[in-house]
């Protein structure tokens, strides 16, 4: 039996394998959810072949900034759910390749208001098309994608940083409007993982590295480890939690800057690899 199990769900924004929203579809899933999905018109043919991985036929074309496009999907979703929604995760984000690297001072205009469009209001009109549902389904869990960037500085990430600042600032707005109704709403951020738009991030292998070699657990994090957070939020075990920015990145934000690598890292100069001391640091 599992913990999702008769719960409804949609995904909006996958766009390829490596997407970590395809990962939370997937654990999602597993864990008993029926999902449905939206997407760009660009993206449908891709996705219907990824979609049967998860059960699902449900696709439907969606861009953010048509509100005709998103009323549409929403009516073939109301249809194919009955008229109820458990879960809705959104991961859509997007800026023009232009306005990412280099100085944020450059930023256009254009810039701006496209990616705070695509990247934090589409997060408030989903969850606005998605209210009627959840509250007939008795509430929900309304969980989106963050990053660091929205609150420290990651050279290059610019725009981007502050569309995801934006989004934190949403995520707690919508929880204080709907918790009276059991929605949930919160934010994973996560930590540095390989995907297609993590490519434009200046830097990024070093960013790898150092979550190896520097955070607690001496480890980047992985899909897996960010679809059983999504479990976690859409389920009643996180039926307390809202307003929350959760961060998934092998504890890495509780580490200062400029410290040296670990102490039990085998990147650290001053590690013994074979010691009999008994002061030596140990996992007892």
């Amino acid at each position: 039996m599992g913990l999702l199990d008769g719960k409804k769900a949609l995904i909006a924004g996958v766009a390829n394998k490596d997407s970590i929203a395809w990962g939370m579809a997937r654990a999602l899933r597993a864990q008993g959810a029926e999902i449905a999905f939206t997407c760009l018109k660009s993206n449908v043919r891709r996705l219907k072949k990824l979609a049967p991985e998860v059960e699902s036929d449900l696709i439907f074309p969606c861009d953010v900034r048509s509100d005709e496009e998103i009323a549409r999907a929403f009516d073939c979703l109301k249809e194919a759910f009955d008229g109820e929604l458990h879960i809705l995760v959104h991961s859509i984000a997007y800026a023009d390749i232009d306005d990412l690297g280099g100085e944020f001072v450059r930023t256009t205009r254009s810039g701006w208001n496209l990616a705070m469009e695509v990247s934090a209001y589409s997060l408030v009109v989903l969850t606005r098309k998605a209210r009627p549902l959840m509250k007939a389904a008795g509430g929900g869990s309304i969980i989106t994608l963050s990053f660091e960037g929205g609150e420290r500085v990651v050279p290059g990430y610019n725009i981007m940083g502050v569309a995801k600042a934006a989004l934190n600032m949403s995520v707690r707005y919508l929880a204080y409007d709907l918790g009276p109704e059991n929605i949930r709403v919160n934010a994973i951020s996560a930590g540095p993982i390989r995907t297609i738009s993590s490519m434009v991030i200046d830097n990024f292998d070093n960013a790898l590295h150092r979550t190896r070699v520097h955070s607690p657990l001496l480890r980047n994090i992985t899909e897996e480890d960010l679809g059983k957070t999504a479990v976690y939020l859409a389920s009643d075990l996180s039926s307390g939690v809202t307003g929350a920015v959760l961060m998934v990145d092998s504890g890495m934000n509780v580490v200062c800057s400029g410290v040296p690598p670990h102490r039990k890292s085998s990147k650290n100069p001053q590690m013994k690899t074979k010691s009999t001391d008994c002061t030596d640091y140990t996992d007892g």
